[in-house]
């Protein structure tokens, strides 16, 4: 074969969790980013109707589905959508991995994608799977170094991917910067926004709010609602790059099923639970901060999303990975999974109940 795909990134943390498995109860898996917490009851209520669940759901999504998401666009960053400039996706992950394909249907001469230097793998692979160019762009303060970009590279490129809040790092980007970079080069700005919710350091925040000539916004559903198994969200922006990306997605069969967009809507109308969820978050993230501390190991509330961004002088990520796995029976992300630049941290997820987080801490206290 010519291309042979490399090893799932979290299938590499065995080792840590034969670690952690000496520990009464097990691992406590903190490794990756899957929510734990009870999603809306309103929507699971809409799901267990299966309305529509008999015929071919619109592959743009219903009016439903996409006038709630531009609903919640305008209240959370007072942005005005046409439905048109809304558009459905099943899960954003499948959004991010594909979208290098579709664009470079429509500028074949373009072949490199620009991504974080440190940031989820599936920018980089999306370009991998397209058989194009991935290219990182260095961080520098938590925020894309766009004056270190080739010359040569953005003449080639496709496409920019930002994320703000950052998964791994919990930093926020400097959207308007990005946007206005991203028109006077010609390049189309993608902004994973799907942690907007768990913005800690000020308001939510969207590239939207910029305008929205040649940029688009990813949301999902997953973080927000607790929903990640429903696999839904959307993506809004530039008004023909959406409609380029609606027919080609249909042409490929993406649909989001019937009665997932009717809950999903549900979902994206109700801010409640929402709120209830953000002090979750924000206790476990203290939690967790307050005991890693006095081991020596930097954890820092982040500015945005469920994550802590750890590191420790004179350990590597996988080193203090297993630390973490050997005292705690914590299992957590090397922070070499998102980039090379990332080998000296781990990536904490707070998403295991209270008792099991309240039991790793207490462990690392213990081990002090």
């Amino acid at each position: 074969m010519s291309f042979v795909p490399p090893p799932y990134p979290y299938e590499r943390l065995d080792g840590l969790k034969k670690l952690a498995e000496r520990h009464e109860g097990g691992p406590i898996d903190c490794s990756i980013g899957t929510p734990v917490d009870a999603p809306p009851a309103i929507a699971l209520e809409e799901l267990a109707r299966a309305v529509g669940a008999r015929g071919y759901p619109p592959s743009i999504g219903s009016v439903d589905f996409r006038s709630a998401a531009a609903s919640w666009i305008e209240r959370r960053f007072g942005v005005n959508l046409a439905l048109d400039q809304v558009a459905a996706c099943v899960g954003t992950k499948e959004f991010v991995a594909s979208l290098a394909q579709y664009l470079h249907l429509r500028l074949p001469d373009r072949d490199t994608v620009l991504y974080p230097a440190v940031s989820y793998p599936t920018y980089a692979m999306g370009a991998t799977l397209a058989g194009l160019r991935a290219v990182p762009v260095s961080i520098v303060n938590g925020q894309l170094d766009l004056a270190s970009i080739n010359p040569a590279d953005i003449e080639r490129a496709l496409v920019l991917w930002s994320n703000s809040p950052s998964n791994p790092t919990g930093a926020l980007d400097d959207l308007q910067e990005a946007a206005l970079w991203g028109r006077t080069h010609g390049v189309l700005v993608a902004s994973d926004e799907c942690y907007a919710e768990f913005t800690w350091a000020g308001r939510p925040r969207s590239i939207l709010e910029h305008g929205l000539d040649g940029v688009i916004a990813v949301h999902s559903i997953s973080k927000r609602s607790n929903l990640a198994g429903v696999r839904a969200g959307f993506y809004a922006g530039d008004a023909e790059i959406v409609a380029f990306l609606r027919l080609v997605r249909q042409h490929a069969g993406l649909m989001v099923p019937g009665p997932v967009q009717a809950a999903v809507a549900l979902a994206y109308g109700d801010d409640e639970h929402v709120e209830r969820q953000r002090a979750i978050y924000q206790a476990r993230l203290q939690l967790l901060s307050d005991a890693l501390t006095p081991l020596g190991i930097n954890a820092p509330m982040p500015d945005g999303s469920f994550y802590l961004w750890c590191s420790k002088d004179g350990l590597d990520g996988w080193e203090l990975a297993g630390l973490l796995a050997q005292a705690s029976a914590l299992i957590v992300s090397p922070g070499e999974l998102y980039g090379d630049d990332g080998t000296n941290f781990a990536r904490i997820a707070v998403v295991q109940p209270d008792d099991r987080l309240e039991l790793a801490a207490s462990r690392l206290r213990e081990s002090r």
